[in-house]
C-alpha cells in the first residue's frame, strides 16, 4: 500500500514578526484564557484523529478489521503507515454519506493512494481543522477576534467576537465563526461551510447544513489544550454527535519538541511561528497518480 507520508513542508521564517511583541495575548482579564501568554506558543495536535466521547453518538472511527498505521508507528518500529480506513458500520451516517466513505475505502484497499485535500495545499475546513498534524496552532487573542492559525501553509481561522451570524452566510473554506468567553472556555460556533471541506481525515463529508461548535479551554495546569466539539448536519449525520481533540504546548524552556526535524515527521523546534509555504514546496509526483491538483488563482485578488 502506498505510504502516508504528505507532511513535508519547510519553515523559510518568521510568519507576522510584528505580532512578536505582545498581540498574541488576551485583553488583561483574569477570566480569559491565555492560549497566547507570549508568541512562542504554540499548539500541536496529539493525534490527526478524533477522541471519542466517553458516552454519547461519537465521531466515525477506523475500521477495527485494518488498524491505522500511521508515522509514529513507523518512526517507533519501522511499519508501513497506511490510508485511515472509516468504519462503514458507524451509525452516525446517512446512506449517502456511507457510500462515498465505501468508495474512498475500497479505492485504499484497491492499493491506489487516496491523500487529504490538505496534502494538495486545500484548507480542510471546520472542524477538520483540529485534526491538522505535526506543526503548531497559534492564538492571536484581541479584544474583537481571536485568529487560530496553522503554523503549515498559512491557513488561518478568524473568529468574530461579541458577533452574531449573518442572515445569508456565503459558504467558504472556513466558514463565518462567532465566539465568546465563558470563564475560562473560548466558544466558537461555524457555520457556512463549503461542502468540498470535510469532517476527518477519512473525507467524510457533510452537507450545507453543518454547524460546529468548539469549546477551548487549557487543562493539565496549562500544558494542554482540549477542544471539544459538538457536530450537528442533519444533511449528513443521523443525530448530532460530539468528538474532542487535544494539543500539547510547544513553547522553549517550558515544553520543548524532542523529535528531531526530519522529512517524515516536519517536525521543528518549539518557538515563534514560523512561515511554510505548502503549495511552493510540494510536487504532487509523491502523491501518485490522479492526485488532486494543487490550488490555482487564474486573476489577482486585488
Amino acid at each position: 500500500m502506498t505510504s502516508f507520508l504528505p507532511y513535508r513542508y519547510f519553515a523559510v521564517g518568521l510568519l507576522f514578526p510584528a505580532l512578536t511583541t505582545g498581540a498574541f495575548a488576551a485583553a488583561p482579564d483574569r477570566d480569559i484564557p491565555q492560549f497566547a501568554p507570549n508568541p512562542a506558543v504554540g499548539w500541536v495536535a496529539f493525534a490527526p484523529a478524533w477522541i471519542a466521547p466517553a458516552t454519547g453518538p461519537g465521531p466515525v472511527a477506523d475500521d477495527p478489521s485494518h488498524p491505522r498505521i500511521g508515522n509514529d508507528e513507523f518512526r517507533a518500529q519501522g511499519a508501513q503507515p497506511t490510508f485511515p480506513l472509516p468504519d462503514l458500520n458507524s451509525p452516525i451516517l446517512q446512506p449517502w454519506v456511507r457510500e462515498q466513505l465505501r468508495r474512498r475505502r475500497d479505492l485504499i484497499l484497491s492499493g491506489k493512494p487516496a491523500f487529504p485535500i490538505q496534502a494538495s495545499c486545500y484548507p480542510a475546513g471546520v472542524p477538520h481543522f483540529e485534526l491538522y498534524p505535526v506543526q503548531p496552532v497559534y492564538f492571536v487573542q484581541t479584544p474583537g477576534e481571536v485568529l487560530i492559525i496553522w503554523q503549515a501553509d498559512h491557513q488561518v481561522r478568524h473568529v468574530y467576537l461579541g458577533a452574531q451570524h449573518s442572515d445569508h452566510v456565503k459558504p467558504s473554506w472556513y466558514g463565518e465563526s462567532v465566539g465568546h468567553y465563558e470563564g475560562g472556555t473560548l466558544v466558537v460556533d461555524t457555520i457556512g461551510l463549503d461542502t468540498r471541506t470535510s469532517v476527518d481525515n477519512f473525507e467524510t463529508p457533510h452537507s450545507g447544513q453543518l454547524h460546529v461548535i468548539e469549546r477551548f479551554h487549557l487543562i493539565q495546569n496549562g500544558d494542554v489544550l482540549e477542544a471539544n466539539v459538538r457536530v450537528e448536519d442533519p444533511g449528513a449525520f443521523t443525530t448530532p454527535w460530539t468528538a474532542i481533540q487535544r494539543y500539547h504546548r510547544s513553547e522553549p524552556g517550558r515544553a520543548e519538541n524532542h523529535e528531531a526535524f526530519n522529512p517524515v515527521s516536519s517536525s521543528d523546534a518549539a518557538g515563534p511561528m514560523l512561515e511554510s509555504s505548502c503549495a511552493e514546496n510540494n510536487d504532487l509526483s509523491f502523491f501518485g497518480p490522479g492526485a488532486l491538483p494543487i490550488p490555482q488563482t487564474l486573476k489577482a485578488d486585488f
